[in-house]
């Protein structure tokens, strides 16, 4: 039994399009899913247990362990997760929608001192025009993920993927489904 934890990006909630969407095209393959908002915009230990105890409660709620479940978001949510995921947190894997590699224009910022501790399978999903990570970026700073890394490209896409939350969830829900048995 696989479950999926979504959380919104920095400035969204629970509710935002692509992961009602997400959401809509996993709960119909019989995956059980959460959406939660975060406690702030920051990182810090009220995001991290929000995210800790919202894995454990649906683990439970699915009849599964936390291993069992799939944590990820989009931008910041993702990114917080990686980081709980980094830092221990058993996960099945990994959605990251359109992950913040860096701050807009400041590519030399990089957030990604917790990349090599994620052995988990990850999934990134992210705009071709994306200006907090350009592909080529993402690609490179994600090859230092010890687990397996895919990629999927949202040609044109912005940080915000606008307009795109149907193909961004259709990537997410097959990516899930072709995760077999509990991970880590």
């Amino acid at each position: 039994m696989t479950a999926l934890l979504l959380t919104p990006g920095a400035s969204a909630d629970r509710n935002s399009p692509a992961l009602v969407a997400i959401d809509r095209a996993l709960s119909g393959q019989g995956v059980a899913v959460e959406r939660i908002d975060l406690p702030s915009s920051r990182p810090g230990p009220k995001v991290y247990d929000t995210i800790r105890d919202s894995s454990a409660a649906l683990a439970q709620r699915a009849g599964a362990v936390p291993g069992d479940v799939v944590l990820g978001g989009r931008s910041f949510g993702g990114r917080m997760c990686s980081m709980v995921v980094a830092d221990g947190w058993p996960a099945a894997g990994l959605v990251l929608v359109s992950y913040p590699l860096h701050p807009p224009g400041r590519p030399e910022n990089r957030r990604t001192e917790h990349l090599p501790r994620l052995g988990v399978p990850c999934l990134f999903v992210s705009g071709t025009r994306d200006p907090f990570a350009t592909p080529a970026e993402l690609e490179e700073a994600s090859a230092a993920i010890p687990g397996p890394v895919t990629h999927a490209w949202i040609e044109g896409g912005g940080h915000g993927l606008r307009g795109q939350d149907q193909a961004v969830a259709a990537v997410v829900r097959d990516w899930v489904l072709g995760l077999s048995g509990p991970r880590g």
